[in-house]
């Protein structure tokens, strides 16, 4: 019988001890693992949604909050800001802003937002058309790869807006014009695939109409009425924002040709002399980062002491048996198994608890970052994916030997040093 068969059959032959090592070890790698995971991912999306966008501009309010609203779209706008006040920042030509890149946010279909924006959000996220064609007109609406592939959406489909970020029937926009799709867009990564981007006009559109009552015409007036709804929105479509002072939007991304004075400055200048609020994704999102990494820290230092307590459940664990294995390996040496073998013995035994331990963890750990995933893709509509394996977990895997070999090493010792005669004549 060969050194791993006999080190498993001695494992097996203590199962509870065996499987209160196994569930410990596993637990303490599966949640190193899962925050590892979890981690990358996150950083991922959230470098991605940067996009090169130095200033946000929206309404007063949390600046962390304007950030996640306008640029992830996890959250809910400030507010609303008037087009009239933000002006100076949309017009073309500004010496500071390279792009300025307004949003209009407030509806969804089946919890995929309608931003209403231009089409250099493109640009800004990197994203082409890969079926069908960008809106031209209102009520046209390009879609995310996301989208798409959820609802089953292809060009020359309608839609009906809803009220809010939530899926709820009573507030669809049903007596409002339907939006119809034009293209799709190819897949980014970013948060652009779950949007539904059109022009802003439409937003306004389709909240205008709400606000009428046509309830008393004829068909024929209803006609006429429609027809002459058509062609305004074409002839908004034409006009540059800025053009609309009584009009409201929700945010603008701004992008700056260059770092100079001017440029540093305007963040405190609109927080100090406007009605609406800048701030800096960057250090808004590090700012997540620190609020994340005070707990993230903590879940890992819970992950550390249970490895801890289960590199010493194992200690405990192969040094008791010795006690009952004493005979077993006088009988061995007498057999011709020399000291080193019997030390090899005691330690495959660690490194195999240490083993199954880390198998048995990522298994955990990427199968609850799947169940995760599912969930948050209900509540955030990002896709996050327990198939990512990384190479951070090729190093815990060393540790985990690491500590299944040193819990080992000192039961391991004292097998190889076993006297024979004593332990015979003891029985």
């Amino acid at each position: 019988m060969n050194l791993l068969s006999l080190s498993w059959k001695n494992l097996t032959n203590k199962p509870l001890s065996m499987l209160l090592s196994l569930v410990l070890f596993a637990l303490g790698v599966g949640l190193i693992s899962l925050l590892l995971v979890l981690n990358r991912q996150l950083e991922e999306k959230f470098e991605k949604n940067l996009a090169g966008v130095d200033l946000v501009i929206g309404a007063k309010g949390s600046p962390l909050q304007l950030i996640l609203s306008s640029m992830y779209h996890v959250d809910s706008p400030t507010g609303n800001i008037s087009i009239g006040e933000a002006k100076a920042f949309l017009r073309p030509n500004h010496p500071v802003i390279k792009t300025a890149i307004p949003l209009s946010l407030g509806d969804n279909h089946q919890g995929y937002r309608i931003v209403g924006t231009t089409p250099e959000i493109l640009e800004l996220y990197q994203a082409e058309v890969g079926e069908g064609r960008i809106w031209e007109k209102t009520m046209e609406a390009a879609i995310g790869a996301t989208v798409a592939e959820a609802l089953g959406l292809k060009p020359g489909d309608t839609f009906h807006s809803s009220h809010g970020f939530g899926i709820d029937e009573d507030l669809v926009h049903a007596d409002a014009g339907a939006f119809r799709v034009t293209g799709i867009l190819k897949p980014t990564g970013a948060a652009v695939d779950q949007l539904i981007l059109t022009n802003t006009q439409s937003i306004w559109a389709v909240h205008d109409h709400g606000d009428e009552n046509h309830g008393d015409e004829t068909e024929d007036e209803a006609h006429e009425h429609a027809e002459g709804e058509e062609h305004e929105q074409e002839m908004q479509a034409d006009k540059p924002l800025i053009e609309y002072e009584d009009k409201d939007i929700t945010a603008i991304l701004i992008q700056f040709r260059g770092r100079n004075i001017q440029a540093l400055n305007m963040q405190r200048g609109i927080n100090e002399n406007t009605n609406m609020q800048a701030a800096t994704p960057v250090i808004e999102v590090n700012r997540l980062y620190a609020l994340m990494g005070t707990g993230t820290k903590a879940l890992r230092w819970l992950a550390i002491i249970i490895i801890a307590v289960s590199g010493l459940s194992i200690f405990i664990s192969l040094y008791s048996s010795l006690k009952e294995r004493r005979y077993e390996l006088a009988l061995m040496r007498v057999m011709g198994a020399s000291p080193g073998k019997l030390f090899a013995l005691i330690l495959l035994e660690g490194l195999l608890l240490a083993g199954m331990g880390y198998l048995l963890g990522i298994a955990l750990s990427h199968g609850g970052m799947e169940l995760l995933a599912a969930q948050m893709k209900d509540a955030y509509r990002y896709t996050f994916s327990g198939l990512v394996f990384l190479k951070e977990e090729l190093f815990l895997l060393a540790g985990a030997l690491a500590i299944g070999s040193a819990a080992a090493v000192l039961p391991a010792i004292q097998a190889g040093k076993t006297e024979i005669s004593t332990t015979l004549a003891e029985g």
